[in-house]
This record gives structure tokens, sequence and C-alpha cells, in this order.
């Protein structure tokens, strides 16, 4: 049987085979790409909606948060203020009135005691210009009082809360109710508050996600329908309103379906006060709304494609088989290795263009190779790129240069308590930033030895100042590492520290390694120095120490602080070291070396104490 499909395939034309497996390859291809494309693209805006949803219901949350509290501060004031005895009782109204002129939400506030289960006014203050302009009488604030008050007596248990009193005003009011006055800690007197909601509604708007605002009851409280808040509507009966009132979580994200079967994403942020939250909510049909259009869209394409396919394979088989079988030839020698291929087009047609593009496609594959053995042996692109142009001279030769040191301060204890992956990850990161330091100010990354970085100003290319360059950057990486630690000071994001050392002299500049395997550095005394100088950081409580030969050159340009003198291994002087502060024109540059320490963090106590390692490189002089 399957050698008769097998038969019966071998006598179809080369159109109709062409015609068979281009269709069933589009077919396949285009589905699985559509299925896969759908399939990603719906995960990852599922992961977008997710943190947009977390994102928008913690802002709006801070937002609320803030309201509140700027709103119990005030009612604190003006209950305190009540409570004071006025010489007159004019006094106490222009006092009153000034508060209402300043804050025009707030339109009134009750002094309540709990007496046999019930409430009384004791005291009470109301926005009169607002009364008047909508006609209405101040005696509503108790009969408001009196509807909800059971709920109003949750502050002489010690409880804030907060109600919508909107159906009573015809507009968006707000009610909280505070514990005021103790007596040997139980509340005696209580505050309640009416405020208009036009602060709270500035945080929530209609849009693509919803969001809006419920108390510990589930009641609606603010939302971006009017209507909605005027129903005094409650939401208890919705899955993520009911999941935040009984989850111990600060926020969280769920799908969920509503009781119209409806499926929404949704998420809630708690605010922190009265049992109060925010909820941010979108259909799930509208969230991905543009997943399901592209995958219809490119449903289409595929079809389009297919059709026009079949049209093309059918008028221009016989055309495709004499150069695709030269193609192919050409394809296994270039798989053997011979990029040289030497095919004429047949045609000037796509085909023809195709094989003149294969051809030069040939050779540019024969010049990657070349440039890819050469580019091999080096790390750095500007190194590379002076190699290609024949500027480097082979066997090295003499300069004066700046040499760069970095290291991070107690790297294997930091590392020891990460996984690898986090190692990787934060090694990436931290080294990006001193790079772009690096390459921002001239110089070049001679190499990386674990944690720590050498770097080169003056090598290749001297730009005439690469001791203040080297300088430069160093400072560029102080101001980034401080950028670097913001938010860091846990266990698994230390706070990073490093030292680095700088030193100014003659070096051999050039080729060094194999035949197999090249690369450009610098190697001579300066370089030694330069690291040991580094290495002075930790005990003298410093991150940039320069050398003698350095600071001579740069002197005016920087402030700087003498160190005491060392005895490095090699040297027969003791040489003088120097801690760069700043710039001398940076108005925000440390003075002095106690207020660099403070800038970065570093505990300096007591004298610095010279090396412990069995091979001494550097003896502090006192």
């Amino acid at each position: 049987m399957e050698k008769q499909k097998f038969n019966f395939f071998n006598r179809l034309k080369i159109r109709e085979k062409l015609i068979s497996i281009i269709s069933l390859i589009i077919v396949a291809s285009m589905s699985g790409m559509i299925f896969l494309a759908t399939f990603f693209f719906k995960s990852d805006t599922k992961i977008r909606i997710e943190e947009l949803n977390l994102k928008l219901s913690d802002i709006v949350a801070l937002k609320v948060r803030t309201d509140f509290i700027s709103v119990t501060e005030k009612m604190h004031l003006m209950g305190t203020t009540l409570q004071q005895e006025f010489r007159s009782g004019a006094q106490k109204e222009l006092f009153m009135d000034l508060f209402f002129r300043n804050d025009r939400d707030f339109l009134g506030l009750l002094i309540v005691e709990k007496a046999g289960g019930k409430l009384s006014v004791k005291n009470s203050v109301y926005n009169k210009a607002f009364f008047a302009e909508k006609k209405l009488p101040p005696a509503m604030f108790d009969e408001i009082t009196r509807s909800a008050e059971n709920f109003f007596l949750r502050p002489f248990a010690d409880d804030a809360v907060v109600y919508n009193a909107s159906d009573a005003f015809n507009m968006p009011v707000l009610a909280v109710g505070l514990p005021f006055a103790r007596v040997g800690g139980k509340v005696e007197s209580a505050l309640i508050g009416f405020i208009k909601m036009d602060r709270f509604l500035q945080a929530f708007r209609s849009g693509y996600i919803q969001t809006y605002l419920v108390n510990s009851e589930g009641d609606l409280i603010a939302h971006s329908d009017g209507k909605l808040i005027l129903s005094r509507g409650n939401f208890l009966n919705v899955p993520i309103v009911k999941l935040m009132l009984s989850s111990n979580k600060e926020n969280e994200f769920r799908r969920y379906k509503d009781f119209e079967g409806e499926y929404h994403y949704g998420s809630f942020k708690k605010v922190g006060f009265a049992g109060t939250g925010v909820i941010a909510t979108v259909p799930e049909n509208t969230a991905l709304a543009e997943v399901y259009r592209i995958q219809r869209r490119n449903l289409m394409i595929m079809v389009i494609v297919l059709n026009l396919a079949v049209l093309i394979v059918y008028f221009f088989g016989k055309t495709l088989t004499t150069p695709l079988i030269k193609l192919v030839g050409a394809t296994k020698e270039i798989e053997k290795g011979n990029f040289k291929v030497n095919i004429v087009p047949a045609s000037a047609d796509e085909i023809g263009e195709l094989t003149e593009s294969f051809v030069a496609m040939g050779r540019g594959l024969e010049e990657r190779e070349k440039l890819k053995e050469t580019f091999g042996k080096f790390v750095n692109k500007e190194i590379a790129e002076q190699v290609l142009k024949g500027e480097i001279k082979l066997g090295g030769e003499r300069k004066n240069v700046a040499v760069f040191f970095s290291d991070i301060r107690s790297f294997t204890a930091i590392s020891e308590k990460l996984e690898p992956e986090e190692v990787v990850e934060f090694l990436n990161e931290y080294m990006t930033r001193m790079v772009t330091c690096v390459n921002n100010t001239g110089g070049v990354v001679d190499k990386f030895i674990g944690d720590a970085i050498m770097a080169v100003w003056g090598a290749p290319v001297s730009y005439g100042n690469d001791i203040a360059n080297a300088i430069n950057g160093a400072l560029m990486m102080r101001n980034e590492l401080i950028l670097f630690n913001r938010g860091r000071g846990s266990a698994r994001k230390p706070i990073i520290r490093i030292g680095c050392g700088i030193n100014y002299g003659p070096v051999l500049a050039g080729q060094i390694g194999s035949e197999e395997r090249m690369e450009y550095t610098v190697i001579g005394d300066t370089v030694n120095l330069a690291s040991r100088i580094e290495a002075l950081n930790k005990p003298f409580g410093t991150d940039i120490l320069i050398s003698t030969d350095a600071y001579e050159k740069v002197k005016d340009l920087y402030l700087v602080e003498p160190m005491q003198k060392i005895k490095v291994k090699g040297k027969s002087e003791p040489q003088q070291i120097y801690a760069v502060l700043g710039r001398i024109k940076d108005p925000h540059a440390p003075k002095t070396l106690e207020e660099l320490r403070a800038m970065l963090g570093i505990e300096m106590k007591g004298k610095p104490e010279a090396a412990t390692e069995e091979e001494v490189k550097y003896e502090i002089i006192e």
C-alpha cells in the first residue's frame, strides 16, 4: 500500500508535486506559526495584564491612602479645635469658616458619644456655604448618622470606618468615622466627617481597566461611574472583592467568572485604612481582543498566501526545476566549505536574482570566515578595528598610558550567599554599567578577571588627556554604583562596594598569546603598581586611589587627600598615593575623606592595617 502511494506520487508532474508539497508546507508551517504566535502572544498578554492590573491597583491604592491620611489629619485637627474654648462664638465661627474655605471638599464634622448603645452628637460644625448653595438642612448629618448607627458605632471599638453617603446628598460624598477621645485606653468619643469625593475620584477613571474602591462590607465607595456611586451598590458577590475581604495578602491577581458566566482578570490592593481596598478588573474578552483579532487576520493571510503559492507554482513550475537543481548542488558545495560557487543565472526573474544572491552569499560567507578568524583573536572592538586597518604594530610598542584596576569588595562572601544564576545576573548588570563608564571616557577594557576589571586609557589610541579620562571614568563608576545600590541591601541583593586603582606610566602594548589565540594587552611595572594600588582601597577605607605619577598630571583638576605612604613589593622607595574625592569644579563633590566615606557607606575605624597575605604585596608606612 505504501509502495503504491509512493509510485502515485512519483507519477505526478513537477508542478503538481510542488503544489502538493508547498501547500502542505504552507498550511502546516503557518498553522503552527499562528498557533504558537497566538499561544505566546496570549501568554505574554496575560502576564502584561497581570502586571498592569497589580501596578494600577497599587498606584490607585497609594493615592487613596494618601487622601485618607490627609482627611484623618484634618478631622483630628477640627475635632481638637472644636474641643477648645474660644473667647467668643464669633471667633469659633471665623476659624471654622476659614477651614472650610481652605478645603471646600470638607462638608462637616460631628463629635459623637455612645450612651446606652446609641449615638449622641456632642458637637458639630458644617460648611455653611455648601449647605446654603445646595439648599440642604444641616440636620441631615444627624439623619445619616442615625440611619447607619450600627456602622458608626464601630469607632468606639477602635475601628475606622468608611461609608458611602452619596444618596443623601445626590452627589458623591464620603463619610469617615474615627476614634477620637480616650479615657483609660477606652474610646469615649468619635469623629464622623463628611467629605466630597472629588479628590478620591481623580484616581478612578474609566478605560481599558476599570478600577473602583470598596469598604470592609463590600459597599461601593468610589467609581468612575457616578451613577453607581449614588446607587450605593454592594459588590460582595464579585469574586475578586470577596477574595480581597477574606485574603491575608495585601494584593493578589486572579482570573474569575462573574455571575453572568463571563471571565475577568482582576486584582486588588488593600489600602490599609478601615478595611478598604482598590479593585482593578477587565473582561477577558476585552483584554485578549487584540490576540483574537490577530489570529483571525493570520488565518486570512494563510489562505491568501496558499492560493497565491498554488497559482505561482502552477504557472512557473517548469522554470524552477533546473535552477533549483543547480542551487541544490551549490548548497552541497557550501556545506563542504567550498564557498566559491560559479552559477550563471538562467533567467532574469526571481530565480535568476536568487541565483545571483546565492553566489553573492557564498562570497559573503567566505569573507565572513576570514573576518571571524581575525576578530576571534581580539576581545575589544576598537582594537580589532585597529588591527584590520593595520594601525597596531606586531610585537608591541612602548606607550605612556593610564592603567586602571577595579575589584568588588568581599565578592567571595557575596557570591557564596547567591545562586550561580543570581551571581551571573548580578555581575552582568554590574559589568555593563562599569564598562559603559570606561567606553564613554575613551578607555578600553583590557580584560575581566573574575569580578575585577582592567582597563587602559592611551592604548591603542591616546586622546591626549588619558589620566583625566581614567579618573573621570572612575568617578562615573562611583555614581553608577550609587544608582546601582538603590533598592539593594537584602541578602539576595547586597550593597556593592568597589575599589579602583589608577597609575600612569610607560608600558609595553601589543599582541600577546599563541598562534591560535592572541589578545591585545599592556604589560609592565606600571600595570603591577596599579593593581597594588587598587588593593589598598580596603585598608584605607576609600574607593578611588591614584599614584603620584597620575596625581602630578591632574592635580589642578581634582580634590584629593594624600594617604599614608606605602612600600610596594618590587619598589625600593616608598610610594605616595592619593584618594580622589571629586572634581574641583564639582559643587557636589565630597570635601573630606570623612564625607566621602559617609556618602559611600564605608565604615573606617582605627588606622589601616597592613596586608596579612603570605606574599606581602605592600606595606603601609606610618
